[in-house]
């Protein structure tokens, strides 16, 4: 079964920070390069960050590159994201993904309020 589950988010202070993780299945997460996208209300989803299957190669938008990590646990099938020095302007849902993806967890909500 195709599965991919969110969790983490929450409502942060600005300069705050939270750490998301992504669970999921096998099928989707063997071998494959995972991303961390996230949707505004009004905005189409964006890739922000991007991991190889290895870790080896690690990619960020210009937004969040220097605030944001990314990192996976093949062990766990499981895929993170720490976020530092949050803005409000990265209140979104977010959701992990392959750069191919065919269906979407639910996400999980930040938002960064003061």
């Amino acid at each position: 079964q195709v599965q991919l589950v969110e969790s983490g988010g929450g409502l942060v202070q600005p300069g705050g920070s939270l750490r998301l993780s992504c669970a999921a299945s096998l099928s989707i997460f063997s071998g494959s390069t995972m991303g961390w996208y996230r949707q505004a209300p009004g905005k189409q989803r964006e890739l922000l960050s991007s991991i190889t299957r290895y870790g080896v190669a690690r990619n960020y938008v210009d937004s969040v590159k220097g605030r944001f990590t990314i990192s996976r646990d093949n062990a766990k099938n499981m895929v993170s994201l720490q976020m530092n020095s949050l803005k409000p302007e990265d209140s979104a849902v977010y959701y992990c993904n392959t750069l191919n993806p065919n269906t979407w967890g639910q996400g999980t909500q930040v938002t960064v309020s003061s």
